[in-house]
């Protein structure tokens, strides 16, 4: 069985929505960004499903492909206000590779169960067949979600766990 999707999970003790506020923010995805790719993103907060931003990114932090300096534009996929956000990316490459990240949140006694998830189950055949994915790792999502938490407590001025 081929696995095409990766799913981490790690409990919060900081509210849905100021985790939701990070997350549609494009500066708040190259904040939180565990691999290094990301520089810098054009656009504003992103607020319901079609929106777009783009995403300056460096692949040489990977040392995996020679992409050096490209642009993506993320498309929201799923908008579900303090819930649930995914996005797709196109950039240059063709076919568009059609991978989704995303992240969904449930409300728990200490805070927010936040799920990081990865799936690239609709790849075209030509990424397949090139045998590239996953992309990013399951310990790369895992450490996005102690910078997600980090940076969210930082921009809402939290500095000890509650």
């Amino acid at each position: 069985m081929t696995i095409e999707r990766i799913e981490v999970a790690r409990t919060m003790s900081v509210p849905a929505s100021s985790i939701f506020s990070v997350l549609r923010d494009p500066q708040g995805h190259v904040a939180i960004d565990s691999t290094g790719m990301l520089m810098d993103a054009t656009g504003d907060p992103v607020r319901a499903v079609g929106d777009t931003f783009v995403v300056h990114m460096d692949r040489e932090a990977l040392n995996d492909y020679p992409l050096g300096r490209y642009d993506v534009t993320i498309t929201i996929v799923t908008f579900e206000e303090d819930r649930e956000i995914a996005w797709s990316l196109v950039g240059a490459i063709r076919p568009p590779m059609n991978h989704i990240y995303g992240y969904r949140l449930e409300p728990t006694e200490d805070g927010t169960l936040v799920t990081s998830y990865y799936d690239w189950s609709d790849i075209d055949q030509k990424w397949k067949d090139a045998n590239i994915f996953p992309v990013i790792s399951e310990g790369a999502l895992r450490a996005t979600l102690g910078i997600l938490e980090r940076t969210t407590r930082q921009r809402d001025g939290v500095t000890r766990a509650i």
